[in-house]
């Protein structure tokens, strides 16, 4: 249970601990501000650079567009741009890919674009402000005093109110005049709606070979062989498989024909699966249903009531958004067309 929960709340990267969001703060010493010289590109804005962000408060927040944790942060810290931007507050969105499809500028463009960033967008395909950062995990909010030095940290998601009022204490030390007290009401909708992390016992799981876990179609992962699966009779909870024939690769796994599945033993409010379409873009079809049946009043964003939908970008799928009471359900989700692209499980 503790582990599911610390997966809800962040997602971490190259397998490292997770930390705790409520992790005390930490001083950090000379500014990594200096790592803004390495983005491959600005989204919003011009090239900032560290010598131009002095006397200014900053806010570093890393995130990659397919990072559920990421995703649900994002109304907030948009929030707290407007509202302290005249204050001297500058926020800097760091896209940091986890996935290759995520180090397209178009691809990021258009999640800034939906998601309605306004802020200026650092893209990091190289992670070259990653490591300057020595940062771990999406999403990761770095507080950055006027003079360049890191006072607060908070890796994942939540604890909202405390990361204003460091903005807020900041503030005040650089404009040396108190900083009007009080937190952004934020009310999100849909993907960034807040997880609800009492029900949340599934993890981030992972479709490429690299990093899955929990697989039960019998015989194991064929690496980067054209294989046709069996899917699981009962995956045990938290357990997942395919069916049909797919290449499962170290990042994504590539179904090979149609009709394929993929069936997951889940217990959350949310299930999310990131996917692409096909290798040329053309979009794929699929079905969802939930122990068998449609989902009805339980489907997702981006599924109707009957458990249709259609793989059109590259991007996380809101699939099942339980109502009521939140219990344990088998997933399954069978493709129509060849091509699809899967990546990964989130939960929340």
């Amino acid at each position: 249970m503790i582990a599911a929960v610390a997966a809800a709340l962040c997602c971490m990267a190259f397998n490292q601990p997770v930390a705790s969001a409520q992790q005390q703060p930490s001083i950090i010493g000379d500014t990594p501000l200096y790592g803004l010289s390495d983005a491959t590109g600005w989204i919003n804005s011009t090239p900032l650079t560290a010598k131009q962000l002095k006397g200014k408060v900053v806010l570093v927040d890393f995130w990659a567009y397919s990072c559920i944790n990421c995703l649900r942060s994002l109304p907030y810290i948009e929030a707290w741009a407007q509202k302290y931007k005249d204050s001297g507050l500058v926020v800097i969105g760091v896209h940091t890919p986890e996935f290759d499809f995520e180090k397209q500028l178009p691809n990021v463009q258009k999640a800034v674009k939906k998601f309605g960033v306004t802020y200026p967008i650092a893209l990091d395909s190289n992670y070259g402000i990653w490591n300057a950062f020595h940062n771990q995990y999406w999403p990761a909010h770095y507080f950055i005093d006027a003079k360049g030095k890191v006072r607060y940290t908070h890796f994942g998601e939540g604890e909202y109110a405390q990361s204003e009022r460091w903005i807020q204490q900041l503030l005040q030390e650089a404009n040396a005049k108190p900083m009007v007290a009080g937190s952004v009401s934020v009310q999100a909708q849909g993907i960034e709606a807040a997880a609800d992390l009492s029900d949340v016992r599934s993890p981030e799981t992972y479709i490429g070979y690299s990093r899955a876990e929990h697989f039960a179609s019998p015989g194991g992962i064929k690496p980067d062989s054209e294989h046709v699966y069996t899917a699981p009779e009962h995956p045990g909870f938290n357990e997942w498989g395919l069916a049909g024939k797919w290449v499962d690769q170290k990042q994504v796994a590539v179904l090979r024909s149609p009709g394929g599945k993929i069936v997951f033993h889940f217990g959350a409010r949310d299930l999310h699966l990131v996917l692409g379409p096909t290798a040329d873009g053309k979009p794929v079809h699929f079905r969802v249903t939930i122990d068998g049946e449609a989902p009805g009043e339980n489907h997702g964003v981006d599924i109707d009531a009957q458990g249709n939908g259609v793989v059109t970008d590259h991007r996380l799928y809101q699939l099942v958004r339980q109502k009521g009471d939140i219990k344990d359900h088998i997933f399954t989700i069978e493709f129509q067309d060849a091509g699809v692209q899967a990546f990964s499980f989130t939960f929340g």
